[in-house]
Formats: C-alpha cells, structure tokens, sequence
C-alpha cells in the first residue's frame, strides 16, 4: 500500500475517527493537529447530546448513522461504554405526523433497519413518563441509542498511537501551503507539517480552513438549544441512560436521559446564526468555544410543550441551558471529499455525532482505494456550482433548513429562500404562462403550467387523480401535459437537467475511451450514451458524448460532482482542455407525436425524415438561430433536444412557439417529462441506480465495451459480473390501478423485505402504476406475486414480463 503524509485538522469525533479508519486500513503517516486540548476540544463534539436516531429518508445518511453505531458499540467495553443501545421513540401528535412515521416504518424496511409503529399505549409501556393526552402513536427503533463520542474518541485514538499517528493539541492552523494547485504542508503555531494530503475536520471552523487554499465551505454554524433538568424521583438510576430517546417532533423537541434527569434539545426557537468571527478561542471565555450563553426567553415556549408531554418536569425544573453551536448547510447534507479547486484538499465537515464514525469509515475507503464503498454523490463537496459559494444563498438556505429540520418533508416541497438565483432565457415567458416554479441545480425550473389548465377538462376522464400524500405539490396539469405531449407535442426547458461540457484537444479520444465503458470513437455527427465507472466499478455516472469534430466532443453529465470528477482524470500534462458550457447556454426538447412534422414544417429541408436515426446530432441552423440538435425516441415518439447560446434562446423559443400552434404545442414541466421518462422505462442516474451499483446489476451491460483494453474500473468490473450481482434492477406493475408511490418504499415477498423502490409512476398506455426497484436476484421470478408497502399498506404487484429499461 502506497503511504501517503496525511494532515487531519481537527481532533473531534470525525477527525480522530477518521485517523482511525485510516490507521485501519493500513495508513501509518498520519498526523492530527487540534487547536484546542486533547481530546475535549471545545468544538461541537464536546457538547452533543450524541442521539442516534439511524433512520431517514436519505439511504446514505442512514448507512452512515448504522455504520456509527456499529463502530460506538464495537468500541464499547464493560468499564467505559461507547454506546447505550436503548431504542428510540417518536411520537406523533397529529394525524399527519402518524402518517409520516409510517412512512418513516417503510423506508427503514428498505434500508435494512428493524422499526415498528406503536399504538398510544405501547408509547407509554416503552416511556411511562409520557403524557397519554393527544397522541396518535409513534415509531420505535430497537437498534438507536446514546453515542458517547469522547469515549469513543478514547478508544480510537489510542489505537491510532499504536500506528505512530501523531496528535498535536493546542496548536493552531496558520496557514497551507499550496504549490500548483497541490497541497505541500500546513503551516501551524507549532511549526510546519509537511502533507501529501489535508483533510479538513474543523467543524464550523472549516470555513477559515477552506479560505487558506481558497475553497468555499458552504456551512452555516447555528446555535441550538438545549437543557439539563434537576433530577426526577422516576429516574433513580445509577445506568447514564436506560429510557428510550424521545422526539416529539411536532413540538420540534428531543429528550434523552441523564442519569436521574433529561437533557431536552429544542428546534421550535428562533433561529440563532452565529458567525466565525463571534466565536472565541479555548480559554477566551468561561464557556467552550462552541457553547453561546443560554437565552431563557427563546426556551419558554419549548419548556411548556416539554412538561405538558412530561408533567413530571414541572416538579424537576431546569438546571442548566447552552446555546450550543453545530453546523448546517444548504440542503441538509454532509461535505465530504476533495475539491476539485485544490488537489489533496479533502473536507469532512457538516456532520453530527450520528453520522460520524460511517462518515470517517467512508472517507478512508475513499482516499485508499479510490472510491468509498457507499455512494456519497450527494455529500460531495462539488455538488454545489459558483451560485451556491456566495454566503448570500447558503447562509439563508443553511438557516431555511435549520427552521424546518422537524418539519414533514415532501420531495416535491420546494424551497422558500435563496430563489431566482439562475434563470433560462425562457423564464420571462414561462412566467407569463403561469409556471409553478421548483428549483433544480439553482435553476427556477417550471413544475407544469397554469395555462394549460383548460386541458385538464379535455383529459378529464383519463386522468388519474391523485390523493393524499400524492396529491402534495402536485396538480392534475401535470398529467393533461403528458397526455396532451403524447397526442400531440410539448416544448420543455432542460436546460436545468445536465452539466454541458465541451471537451476538445489532443488526445482527446483516448482520454474519452479511458473515461467510459464504451467505444466512443464514432462518427462526427453521433451521439452515444454511455457510463463512467469509479475504480470499484460502480456507476458514476450515465453521460451523453456527441462528436462534434475529430477532435471535439460535446458532453452531458449528471451534475458538478460528476463534471469534477471528469476534470479529476486529467493528467497534468494533457492537451485535453474542458470547458464548462453550462451557464452560456439552453437547451429546449420538442416531443410528441406531432414534432416531426412540426420541425419539417419549419426547415424541410434540415428536418426531412430519412436524414435522422436513433442518435443522430447535427450543428443546424433554424432560422438564424445556430443550434445542436440531438434526436432520439422518447416513449416511442420522435424528439429532439436543441441546445443554442443564452443570447438566442429566446428566439428559439418564441420560434419553436409559434410554429408549433398549428399542431397543438404547449410547453410543459419538469413533472410530466418525469413521467414520461418513467412511462417509457428510461432509467435516471442518481435515482435509480448509484455508483453503489454496476453495470450488470441495472442491465446497462449493453453499454459495456471489454474489448476496449482499458477503461476506468475495467478490472473490477470483470470481477464483480463473475461474483454475480447483489442486487437487480426490474420494473413491477402494480396491480390497483389507483395506487402511485412515490420512491424508496419496501417491497416484500411471503412478508420478508426483498428489495425497494427507485422510481415509480403512472402508465396511461398500461393503466396501471409502474415501479423500479432493485431486488435481491434470488426475488426476481416473473412468477412471483411481490407487495410494495405504502404508509404501512401493501399492494400486490407482479415483475413485468418483456420489459425493456433504457437509458
């Protein structure tokens, strides 16, 4: 195994874990310096309340929380324990609340994790101390419990003194040397530290961190309340913790034990933004670095629902409250990984006790192999563009989040702040046709249209109309956009879907064949879809390479973590040059059964039928307008994506508008090319398959090229098709014909979990619902009758027979 120096900044739960898992996996030069003491460092490791609540809607924060608690309790000993597995319990005062936990109870199925709704009763026999009054019941988790990080601190890094891993306390980061674009050393109140490689764990401090190479760290410290009551005679206990940790989410509280009394955390105040420059250094004030001064005021309202859930708190009262700082960001995610801006600079940052010791794990396996065994696309540090590295949209969207953190989240719930921060040129007019706006990538994307409402009476017999949770942030427009795209055309904005990228130089089609898993070296004029694989042979990313020239490619990926990561490939020396094109220009889609005739009626010369096959692209004019247009079929109808400059998008528009009147053009949203997608079995990338998977495991095989003598991830690809796949991907068909869920629900065989759900949809051509899920292989038997659980129903659903999935 290559060595490699390695400087963590930052000696809380996630640095000293981190150092951990590296020293594991066979790293010996590792260095952590902590400007504070060791190991009760003031940031926010030594003060968290260390809840492990594992389940969420995200599958890799759950991973990461179970992978947590694998580690605390593997770490635990009779003298000093880690982890205090006593469950968890939330409780629903509402009837939607009730709903979302059985919700909840579903995708913890999916994700492998043992939880259970409970009656009102069986609330109060697991917490006697509880108020029966007003609940509707709740959820419990057996395997959730207390992390105690300082102790699992402990035992780690004394494993890691055993590896020679140095820890420096007190001993400030001045500053880090960066020479080409790669890190050499940080430079400390203690000296220098030469590095190959810098991982920043310096929690809401990492944005000081980030300054000094020059990379944005898009985190927002928040102050958060939390109490620790007098004693309560019903927990005579000599045991820290025994009760089950409680959140009562419809009063945005929490509960834990400590010893004879709770500590109680709060969401319901104000929100409380600190800045860097407000907090001090160890030793600089009575309190650590990362607790503010408790403001009583902002608890009031909290304490009252507190004791009216636990009465028995109006006899205890509250000993002590802190303001206790802890990190947030624009959409509730981890930032992890190396930035694209500078080589060797890795962050670990944004990240709460419970994901701590999944997270380090995670990251080892990403700077020793390559590529972490969990799919941390989402986590990534370069998800976010240039729009969201300004503090005026990750400050009010970190906030936003923190507001809403016990709120019951929709995946179609758009956001409140930080909007209209990038817009096509087709927005003045998709205003004027009364869009329902969401955002997608920082762009305002239309969801469907307000003027196309008079169609929904023309369909109005056909629609499915949805209900319930369905219903949400829905309209039947979206449907009638479909229906209406189907007979005739509709005209929607993708600019929003891809990263566009002009990849162009010597050598350029050795680097594209070293980057992918097919032949691309085709045609001037061609486009080909095919995938990228990480070095564990996981899907990176599906693309899109059009050749323009000989040696000239036009490329569509997924998003900026993918872009980064083609940039990444590039050896210095190469005379490849990519360019990101994606803010410049626009690309609209024509699809319907009309959209043939409708372009010949346009230009029949350019738009003649014989000129065109399946991935045909062409450097076109229509009109005055200089376009690339790439045609291809789309749920067995003719469509053509036209990509042109921001400068000329709007003619485009208004042309493409106006020509298409005749044959009953409408433009249509984001939601119904969504379902058309779904409806014509085309897979997504980051939505139904991850870099978790491989090739053969989602049928994309046909996208493989082995005769190609090397590609990224083209060994381990050969090993794991002869291993045979983990899981399959298949379409099912719901037998209700009225049901359509909504992604990640559990599916079943004979009552054991077999699988989840990806995708799901609606079939108009097969009136019935359709769903992606990946299955165990042993499952997928077109004979057999599966159930896909829906807050806490089952519907019956059969594997499809002939399916073809597409991408």
């Amino acid at each position: 195994m290559k060595q490699k120096k390695i400087v963590i900044i930052g000696a809380g739960v996630v640095g000293c874990s981190t150092a951990y898992y590296l020293n594991k996996m066979g790293q010996r030069d590792v260095t952590v310096i902590e400007q504070g003491p060791l190991f009760e460092t003031g940031g926010s490791t030594s003060h968290a309340p260390g809840l492990v609540f594992q389940v969420s809607f995200s599958k890799v924060l759950t991973t990461l929380a179970s992978q947590t608690v694998e580690t605390f309790k593997s770490l635990s000993t009779d003298a000093q324990r880690s982890f205090y597995s006593v469950g968890s319990l939330e409780v629903a005062h509402t009837s939607d609340r009730l709903e979302d936990l059985k919700r909840k109870a579903g995708v913890a199925s999916s994700w492998g994790i043992d939880a259970f709704v409970l009656s009102p009763e069986e609330c109060c026999e697991k917490s006697p101390l509880i108020n029966r009054d007003n609940i509707y019941g709740g959820l419990y988790v057996p395997s959730d419990g207390i992390a105690k990080p300082l102790n699992a601190v402990d035992q780690m890094t004394s494993f890691s003194k055993s590896c020679d891993t140095k820890f420096y306390g007190n001993t400030e980061v001045t500053n880090i040397e960066v020479v080409d674009g790669q890190v050499k050393a940080v430079e400390t109140s203690a000296g220098k530290f030469e590095a190959d490689l810098i991982i920043c764990c310096a929690g809401f401090w990492g944005p000081h961190i980030g300054e000094m190479v020059g990379v944005t760290i898009p985190l927002q410290p928040m102050a958060h309340q939390y109490v620790f009551t007098n004693e309560l005679e019903e927990l005579a206990e000599e045991e820290e913790v025994t009760m089950p940790l409680i959140r009562q989410q419809d009063s945005s509280i929490y509960f834990r034990q400590v010893f004879n009394g709770l500590g109680i955390g709060s969401y319901q105040h104000r929100p409380l933004p600190v800045e860097l420059n407000e907090i001090t250094k160890y030793g600089e004030a009575k309190e650590m670095p990362s607790v503010k001064a408790f403001t009583p005021e902002d608890f009031e309202k909290p304490w009252q629902d507190a004791t009216e859930f636990i009465p028995s708190l109006k006899q205890a009262g509250i000993k002590k409250g802190i303001n206790g700082i802890f990190s947030f960001t624009p959409d509730g995610m981890p930032l992890l990984g190396e930035s694209q801006k500078v080589r060797g600079f890795w962050v670990a940052e944004a990240i709460w006790v419970t994901h701590s010791a999944g997270v380090a794990r995670q990251m080892a396996e990403w700077i020793v192999n390559g590529a972490p065994t969990v799919d941390l696309e989402l986590c990534d540090i370069n998800r976010f563009d240039t729009y969201a590295q300004s503090p005026d949209y990750y400050k009010p969207r970190s906030i936003e989040n923190y507001e809403k953190v016990y709120d019951i989240h929709h995946p179609s719930m758009p956001p409140e702040t930080s909007r209209n921060i990038r817009v096509s040129p087709y927005y003045m007019r998709q205003k004027t046709l009364g869009a329902y706006f969401n955002e997608k990538n920082g762009w305002e994307q239309p969801q469907w249209y307000e003027a196309n409402d008079s169609l929904v009476s023309v369909y109005e017999k056909t629609i499915l109309k949805r209900k319930g949770w369905a219903a949400k942030y829905w309209s039947p427009i979206i449907e009638a956009e479909q229906l209406h795209t189907r007979q005739h055309i509709g005209l929607y904005d993708v600019t929003a879907t891809k990263k566009r990228l002009e990849i162009k130089g010597d050598g350029v089609v050795e680097f594209l064949q070293q980057l992918t898993t097919s032949n691309i070296d085709i045609p001037i004029g061609h486009a080909i879809n095919t995938l990228m694989l990480h070095e564990l042979a996981g899907i990176k990313d599906e693309i899109k390479v059009i050749r323009k020239a000989t040696s000239a490619f036009h490329v569509l990926c997924t998003g900026p973590v993918e872009a980064s990561w083609i940039q990444k490939q590039l050896s210095a020396s190469s005379q490849v040059v990519i360019q990101d094109v994606t803010a410049e220009t626009c690309s609209l889609c024509v699809i319907g059964l009309k959209a043939k005739e409708m372009l010949q009626s346009l230009d029949s010369d350019v738009f003649v039928e014989n000129k065109w096959t399946s991935q045909s692209a062409k450097e076109l004019l229509i009109g005055n307008i200089p376009v690339l247009a790439v045609y291809n079929s789309y749920a067995g109808m003719d469509s053509w994506e036209l990509s042109t400059t921001n400068d000329q998008g709007l003619q485009l528009w208004d042309l493409l508008f106006e020509t298409g009147r005749p044959y009953k053009l409408i433009a249509a949203g984001d939601r119904a090319l969504e379902a058309l997608r779904i409806e014509s079995f085309t897979l997504r990338s980051s939505k139904d398959f991850w870099s978790e998977h491989d090739p053969y495991e989602i049928g994309l095989d046909h996208m493989i090229d082995l005769n190609k003598p090397t590609f990224i991830g083209r060994k381990a690809l050969i090993d794991r098709k002869e291993k045979g796949p983990k899981l399959i991907l298949v379409t099912l068909i719901l037998d209700n014909p009225t049901v359509v869920v909504m992604g990640y629900e559990p599916v079943f065989s004979k009552e054991k979990v077999v699988g989840f759900v990806t995708s799901a949809g609606y079939s108009y051509s097969l009136g019935k619902g359709i769903v992606y899920a990946l299955l165990f292989p042993e499952n997928v038997n077109e004979e057999a009758t599966l159930d896909v659980e829906y807050f806490g129903k089952t519907y019956t659903a059969q594997v499809m027979k002939d399916s073809t999935v597409v991408i």
